[in-house]
């Protein structure tokens, strides 16, 4: 049998303050959460994004590039890899 995990096991791989930054679509955030039209802000989507997760898999952030998304991960003092 395969054993299970959960978030707060997964939470404790590798170094507590590890974060992995992947591409994501602008399509796949709006999906999650809706932008409504008084935002102002519009998004084409399949504009690449860059998503800032933590162990588990919690979308922390996204950034609108890698170079961004790694620098708000240094400055919150977190550890930031590349995922493909």
């Amino acid at each position: 049998m395969t054993p299970t995990m959960t978030k707060e096991d997964f939470k404790g791989l590798g170094a507590p303050d590890l974060v992995y930054v992947r591409e994501i679509s602008a399509g796949d955030i709006v999906a999650d959460a809706p932008l409504t039209d008084e935002s102002g802000l519009t998004l084409e989507p399949d504009r690449v994004l860059y998503a800032v997760h933590s162990a588990d898999g919690e979308r922390l952030a996204v950034m609108l590039d890698r170079e961004t998304a790694f620098a708000a991960a240094v400055a919150h003092e977190l550890a930031p890899v590349s995922v493909h």
